[in-house]
């Protein structure tokens, strides 16, 4: 089978940037950061591009399509509520997204005042269906299950816990962070 050969696009003004931002808007929410590498592409290259892109993000903020405190606000939200994932986890996500340390804090800090982090752990399992640790194989089950929760963003201390109360012996196991 063979590939197409991508079209090579002709660098886009101003106003082409502005109407592909939008565009790139309403298909899912983006950091700045994330829109402005889709907007690298289709720019003019050198400062005539850079500054068109300027524009176009102040505009887009200047109308409130763009705006990364709201983004990591709902990100966090729709990620501790939906996929039950662990403080730690959704830190180190908006960060790889490119939202600034104070920004990411501020929303972590805010979705996840007053959350059992254990509660949370535990509605974690509940939603990937992970089973209790049983049988011959329960130390290689139980590491799986701990490797499972410390991905998900659960600190080592609430991983313990929930293995705990699932009767499994903490103790000989190691974290590796």
């Amino acid at each position: 089978m063979a590939f197409k050969v991508a079209k090579k696009r002709e660098p886009v003004g101003e106003a082409g940037l502005f109407e592909y931002a939008v565009r790139m808007l309403a298909s899912r929410m983006r950091t700045e950061r994330e829109l402005r590498r889709l907007m690298q592409r289709r720019a003019m290259p050198g400062d005539e591009g850079e500054q068109a892109m300027n524009a176009v993000v102040a505009r887009l903020k200047e109308l409130n399509y763009l705006s990364d405190v709201r983004f990591a606000a709902d990100y966090t939200r729709l990620r501790k509520e939906g996929e039950k994932f662990g403080r730690r986890r959704v830190q180190q996500d908006l960060t790889a997204k490119g939202v600034s340390a104070e920004t990411v804090g501020a929303a972590i800090g805010a979705a996840y005042e007053g959350v059992d982090e254990v509660e949370l752990a535990r509605q974690y399992c509940a939603r990937k269906r992970m089973k209790q640790p049983s049988g011959g194989k329960a130390k290689q089950e139980s590491a799986r299950v701990m490797g499972r929760l410390l991905r998900a963003g659960f600190s080592a201390g609430t991983v313990f816990k929930v293995l705990r109360e699932w009767g499994v012996a903490v103790e000989e196991f190691e974290v590796e962070e």
